[in-house]
């Protein structure tokens, strides 16, 4: 590993000092300063200033002297938390001057430390809500987002300036709400004083809350990132557009023109970067597990720990528990109690008779009368480990659980290779829409087809019609006989034709449709059709 350069690691520390005044002992001081200056946009203020405010405030501050307050100044002045402020005197005397010399703004650094100190603070205990409602807006701007992106002639700059925005708002406040809450999760599940009322509320907690936050995120992962797989090869390209319209911080850029390079952080959004998070969150794509695979494992671990919960707390109610706070009493007690009385106590606390009494029964064959002497009555067999360990446990190495990873794999294996299948097979319906008679459909397309026929005509509204067919029978009129799969982007459509035959030639064998015309699209492009909705006469 390369040393970082000497630039580099001197900009670091002075970062890493900004830090110092929330260890300090006067921290609480320094909070309070602080405080005063987050409170303000743009502002200088003089120590009189400052004083006033925190008087005002009445905190742990409100004691401090001008002097000491100027001390705290310039200490938080050299840790990089505040700046010197530029701002022009004006006095109309020497002593209103000196007064009024010293005035002190807020650093970028400090205020952005004091920020996530305050949130801290103020949150660090709370259970946070996951906004699990902002994942189906993510999966719906993303598939909107894509349609608009792969249309002719693309998506209009302003829009996908609006779009990405958004998109890249709700899903870095869901991450982080994901973030937060399992976090806090692990916090609670770590804890070993759990009684039975806290146990009965987070059993409740992880049973229905977690678990509907894991089968949401199950359910729409694989619908986002297969609109990140159609979005994807077009994400250079919108990035181009977005940046050539929308400018953002030009004149901080470095323009060769010798001026200091100022970095410009972007918004969320802005950069490949954010995109490649966006997608390593709910895809694995460098082969070490996704986001999604994470909060599955996660769910797992939480569920281990509230078994391990459970299991302690049935044998505290077996008298199995940890007894250290009984044992160091009763330690205080022999410590303290003269030599007899520390022999009534170890009876008293132990049993510890002349006599050992195992309180193992006979056989039940066996009628021992009560005066029968120990020396004389029959020998009740004392297992092993009673006998040497005092201990009625089995031992030995319990048994490994049965790994299932490859059925797993196989099973996965399986189910892509179906969806592979059905899409291939829409594929060819839609290529051969409009042709069927010249070409020769696979078992897979003409399944899929008939599926789509049945559902479409069951789908029909039938309507007893007062004409006929032409032939004297009077029939039934089927409006708007279509159906679609929205996952294999496939739509069909069926129309009546008197007198016309479909003729659907498979490896299965031929169909004939009579009367019916077939139209196979893509269920977006008829979407936005109005006229592909036809009824069946």
């Amino acid at each position: 590993m390369e040393a970082p350069a000497p630039g580099a690691a001197s900009e670091v520390r002075q970062r890493l000092d900004a830090y110092t005044y929330l260890s300090a002992p006067e921290r609480l001081e320094h909070l309070a300063i602080m405080r005063v200056f987050c409170g303000t946009l743009l502002a200088d203020l003089a120590v009189s200033d400052v004083l006033a405010k925190l008087r005002q405030a009445s905190g742990p501050a409100a004691g401090l002297d001008a002097d000491t307050l100027t001390v705290r100044l310039e200490q938080l002045v050299r840790w990089g938390n505040l700046l010197r402020s530029s701002h022009t005197v004006k006095a109309s005397s020497i002593s209103e001057y000196q007064r009024s010399r010293s005035r002190y703004q807020l650093s970028k650094l400090g205020e952005r430390i004091q920020r996530d100190a305050d949130g801290v603070l103020a949150e660090a205990d709370a259970a946070r809500e996951v906004s699990s409602e902002l994942l189906a807006l993510v999966e719906r701007g993303l598939r909107e987002l894509a349609e608009l992106v792969t249309a002719l002639g693309g998506i209009e700059p302003q829009d996908g300036l609006e779009r990405v925005s958004t998109l890249f708002v709700q899903f870095t406040e869901f991450a982080d709400s994901v973030r937060d809450f399992y976090a806090y999760l692990g916090q609670v599940l770590a804890r070993y004083d759990l009684d039975s009322a806290e146990y009965q509320g987070f059993k409740e907690l992880l049973l229905d809350y977690v678990e509907a936050i894991t089968e949401d995120v199950a359910f729409r992962a694989p619908r986002i990132s297969a609109a990140l797989d159609t979005l994807w090869p077009h994400v250079p390209g919108l990035l181009a557009r977005l940046a050539a319209h929308a400018q953002g911080l030009p004149g901080l850029s470095p323009q060769g023109d010798g001026r200091p390079e100022t970095r410009v952080q972007r918004s969320r959004g802005r950069e490949l970067a954010d995109w490649e998070g966006l997608r390593g969150w709910f895809s694995d794509i460098d082969g070490q597990g996704s986001q999604v695979d994470q909060l599955r494992d996660a769910t797992l671990r939480a569920l281990q720990s509230l078994l391990a919960n459970a299991k302690r707390m049935l044998r505290s109610a077996t008298g199995e528990m940890s007894r250290r706070k009984d044992l160091l009493r009763l330690a205080r007690w022999f410590d303290e109690a003269a030599p007899q009385d520390a022999h009534d106590i170890a009876v008293a606390a132990f049993g510890l008779y002349a006599a050992r009494h195992l309180g193992i029964p006979p056989a039940t064959d066996e009628v021992v009368p009560a005066y029968t002497s120990w020396w004389t009555g029959p020998v009740v067999e004392v297992p092993v480990a009673l006998r040497e360990r005092g201990s009625r446990a089995q031992r030995g190495r319990t048994s490994s659980v049965e790994d299932h990873s490859v059925q797993k794999q196989r099973l996965r294996k399986a189910a892509r290779e179906r969806v592979a299948a059905r899409a291939a097979a829409a594929d060819e319906l839609r290529s051969a829409s409009g042709r069927f008679a010249e070409v020769r459909l696979t078992s897979a397309a003409l399944g899929l087809l008939l599926e789509l026929l049945a559902t479409a005509l069951g789908n029909a509204q039938l309507r007893r019609r007062a004409g006929t067919y032409g032939d004297g029978v009077t029939g039934f009129d089927l409006g708007q006989a279509h159906s679609e799969d929205a996952e294999l982007d496939i739509r069909l459509t069926v129309r009546r034709r008197a007198g016309t035959r479909c003729a659907l030639h498979s490896v299965d064998g031929d169909l004939l449709l009579d009367d019916l015309e077939l139209d196979v699209g893509r269920a977006s492009a008829d979407a936005d059709d109005s006229d592909a909705e036809v009824s069946v006469s």
